[in-house]
């Protein structure tokens, strides 16, 4: 069944539902989903936790007999299942049937996986997820650019926090459709507001009292190419303590875009077209900077570099070899438009 976001919190007030399934694309809006249903299921009683992660290499089996098993520790548990990449595949697909058709007794399962198209959610294991009877489906749309300010304004009244109209549509500004970064911002918002009021002279302070080598002033230097900076850039943060997947994430978000637009163009459709279309949207004045980037690969070479992105993943997880600070600082002379001859670390 399908569970809008907005009703969430009220849902987990009462008896919880076996299967949760929550499917989206921006990490804050999908991961506060999640830390809301840990809570509630921590609660309720759900003392044990246990969390797959289905790559290519993945036991479909482990679910079911994780599913099957008695608890070791508590008399009921969690069981996370991740899928980034959304497709379970054959054997996948047939494990997902069977355990929403038969859920666990005592057990409550999170499944966490990107937006679904059109083609998946019509698929039998699709179905299984959105249209059970024992599992509420959770669709987590992104905050589009018209609602990013009055999403502010909200984040910011949580926090207890009152902005003037100026102050809101700088912050939206500053983030550029990021919610993790606008969160951050409101978060710093708390330490320098007098009186619970934020004024543009606010903001202005917090942007001022930022990092020297800011996470979004290195993906500007790549996408406008300049390499020597970036890679300065790249080193400030490593010594400010800033970690990989920080760096990671910013640089492949901007990839997973460059790639879809290169894509789209290459396939007749107007790049202002494509740009519109983009999850999340480019804004205007981001628009010649993408640009720039889009004249520098084909759409096959930006997808090429989005899977060196997921190789540094590998590596900062542990699961491939070589350094990952390496990786980065040739992804990023990469994405500059360095023409390199050296090995992937």
């Amino acid at each position: 069944m399908k569970l809008a976001p907005a009703q969430l919190t009220k849902h987990l007030q009462g008896s919880l539902s076996p299967v949760y399934i929550i499917s989206g694309d921006d990490p804050l809006l999908c991961q506060e989903a999640a830390d809301a249903i840990r809570t509630a299921a921590r609660q309720q009683g759900f003392d044990e936790r246990q969390v797959f992660s289905a790559d290519a290499s993945f036991d479909w089996g482990t679910l079911l007999q994780a599913g099957a098993s008695m608890s070791l520790f508590a008399e009921r548990r969690l069981l996370e299942l991740r899928l980034p990449s959304g497709k379970p595949g054959d054997k996948g697909a047939a494990a997902l049937i069977e355990y929403c058709s038969r859920p666990a007794e005592d057990t409550l399962l999170l499944i966490s996986l990107p937006k679904l198209d059109g083609s998946a959610q019509k698929t039998k294991w699709g179905k299984a997820l959105i249209e059970g009877p024992q599992t509420q489906f959770l669709q987590i749309w992104p905050v589009d650019a018209n609602q990013l300010p009055q999403w502010i304004r909200q984040r910011l009244s949580q926090a207890g926090l009152a902005a003037s109209q100026d102050a809101v549509e700088l912050i939206a500004a500053r983030v550029e459709g990021n919610l993790l970064a606008a969160a951050q911002e409101v978060e710093k918002l708390k330490l320098m507001a007098e009186d619970g009021q934020i004024t543009v002279e606010t903001v202005q302070a917090a942007v001022a009292d930022s990092a020297r080598f800011d996470v979004f002033g290195l993906v500007d230097a790549v996408l406008n190419g300049e390499a020597a900076h970036a890679l300065r850039m790249l080193e400030g943060l490593r010594g400010e303590g800033v970690e990989p997947p920080v760096i990671l994430w910013a640089l492949a978000r901007e990839l997973r875009v460059l790639a879809n637009i290169a894509l789209q163009y290459s396939q007749g459709i107007p790049l202002d077209k494509a740009f519109s279309q983009a999850r999340p949207p480019v804004w205007d004045k981001r628009k010649p900077l993408m640009s720039k980037a889009l004249q520098r690969y084909s759409a096959q070479r930006w997808a090429q570099l989005l899977m060196d992105a997921q190789r540094i993943d590998a590596q900062i997880k542990g699961q491939a070899a070589g350094s990952a600070w390496s990786s980065l600082s040739r992804l990023t002379l990469l994405m500059c438009g360095q023409r390199l001859n050296l090995p992937a670390e």
